[in-house]
């Protein structure tokens, strides 16, 4: 069944599209399908039921499982915000868009010569928004209007870019938080009760979207601001969850994901929507009662030492990720499957029937490897994994080998609480190899028991740097 509805979503839409009447006029085309893409910042990866056990209810995105595919081994090529959804919006490495790190405010931010989803999208006729958090750029002609969304809201960087940040607030002193909408500034000045609002904002604003594009196709982008901190959730769920601020925060994005799919499902879309459940890179461990979990760090209240955003350990980049498709995804499923948001733009176009941009792609169509297709093999012989503009190694292997290149990363050694930050270290990594199949920790080193993997590894980290860094040695660089 798996196989044939593969078939279907791939072939059917393109060949009842070309069929003409013997009059000459075309025959109905059958209708492609929506996109919705739920975007989380600084999401754990066992944050929501059930990839894990939170001590606070995540129904909706459980309900979302249970009628999707939930993947285990879902990767950002890097575990910091801007390149992070670069590499979502483009299907392009770090290396390619020179977008690395987290970019402050005035930063130009992402080059319009590489396409976006969005502009992917309109131009296959689509109607697209994006509602939230865009930091890619807060500059005339770099903003989420002006690259492809017909209809927009939110923020254009970090919600802690804001004069209110508790370190340095001379220097963040120097900019509002503004609320973008449709191009213009709706709120020069976001206080802390405009932040409450957010969640509630964007998914307002996408409901609304959908009850009103239900009779053409739609590309949704919902990058929420949260839960990155400052922390904030809306009235109605504060102190709901019983586990504190971050559980009330992930509460009410629960909630959003529900209304999004209730929405689709009331308009009778859900069977032809696509929709993606996943996050940018994973907690930030720095602020403890404020960030998320992961399986690979222990109980809730210990601190992984470096499991965590910021660095290219698995609880930085890999991410959890259910995906919903009734027309082309048996529910109920579980993957553990390797692919990477690299992957989404040119997968999604595929499936829908979008041209790809002209500007060159690394990303490939991996919707056999989603579906679950017998036979189906990642395309990709290794995924890249940087920090800032610092490469720093690749996983092959359908997810099983890791190799870190030495590199230095940042060690937690005083955790934060309540809305501060904690203190960090940095410490180096040599060269290591990883058995992420019985070791996802990353905690025993085994490239002198597994030297013909790591020889291979080495030459495609080797390749990479070539094409994409090669101005650098292997593992030199330096984080942004």
């Amino acid at each position: 069944m798996r196989i044939l509805k593969l078939i279907l979503v791939l072939f059917v839409p393109a060949f009842v599209a070309s069929m003409m009447s013997c009059g000459g006029e075309p025959v109905e085309e059958t209708i492609p399908p929506n996109v919705v893409v739920i975007f989380l910042d600084d999401s754990g990866w066992a944050d929501f039921h059930p990839f894990g056990n939170p001590a606070y209810p995540t129904p909706y995105v459980q309900k979302m499982a249970d009628e999707g595919c939930r993947y285990t081994n879902f990767y950002v090529p890097q575990a910091i915000c801007s390149a992070s959804r670069s590499v979502l919006m483009t299907g392009c490495y770090p290396g390619r868009t020179k977008v690395f790190g987290a970019h402050a405010p005035r930063r130009e931010g992402l080059s319009r010569e590489f396409a976006t989803m969005g502009e992917v999208f309109r131009n296959h006729g689509y109607a697209t928004a994006c509602f939230g958090k865009w930091h890619l750029g807060d500059q005339e002609g770099r903003r989420s209007h002006d690259r492809g969304f017909d209809e927009t809201c939110g923020i254009m960087y970090s919600n802690d870019m804001w004069r209110h940040h508790p370190v340095n607030p001379d220097y963040w002193g120097q900019w509002e938080l503004q609320y973008w909408e449709n191009g213009e500034i709706a709120i020069p000045g976001l206080t802390a009760e405009h932040q409450e609002m957010l969640t509630t904002w964007y998914t307002e604003h996408a409901v609304d979207f959908i009850d009103r594009h239900q009779d053409e196709p739609f590309f949704l982008y919902v990058p929420h601001a949260m839960p990155h901190v400052p922390l904030f959730c809306s009235p109605k769920f504060k102190g709901k969850s019983g586990a504190g601020l971050y559980g009330d925060v992930m509460m009410e994005i629960d909630w959003s994901v529900g209304m999004i799919n209730e929405a689709l499902e009331k308009n009778g879309l859900a069977e032809n929507t696509i929709v993606v459940l996943t996050s940018d890179n994973g907690p930030w461990k720095s602020y403890g009662n404020h960030s998320g979990h992961t399986p690979f760090g222990g109980p809730w209240d210990e601190v992984p030492c470096a499991d965590a955003k910021g660095t290219s350990f698995e609880g930085g980049i890999r991410s959890a990720c259910v995906i919903k498709y009734p027309a082309g995804l048996e529910p109920g499923g579980v993957s553990d499957s390797i692919f990477s948001t690299v992957d989404l733009l040119p997968t999604l176009a595929a499936v829908t029937g979008a041209e790809l941009p002209l500007n060159q792609i690394d990303g490939e169509n991996v919707w056999p490897v989603i579906s679950g297709m017998e036979g189906a093999v990642n395309p990709h012989d290794y995924y890249p994994f940087t920090t800032g503009n610092r490469f720093e190694g690749v996983i092959s292997g359908n997810g099983r080998w890791k190799l870190h290149l030495p590199h230095p990363y940042r060690v937690m050694v005083e955790i934060g609480n309540d809305g501060q930050g904690g203190r960090y270290v940095q410490e180096e990594i040599g060269l290591s190899l990883f058995d992420l199949e019985n070791d996802p920790d990353e905690e025993n080193n085994v490239i002198d028991q597994h030297p013909d993997i790591a020889e291979k590894l080495q030459a495609f980290a080797e390749s990479h740097r070539q094409t994409f860094y090669p101005e650098t040695g292997i593992g030199s660089g330096t984080e942004q």
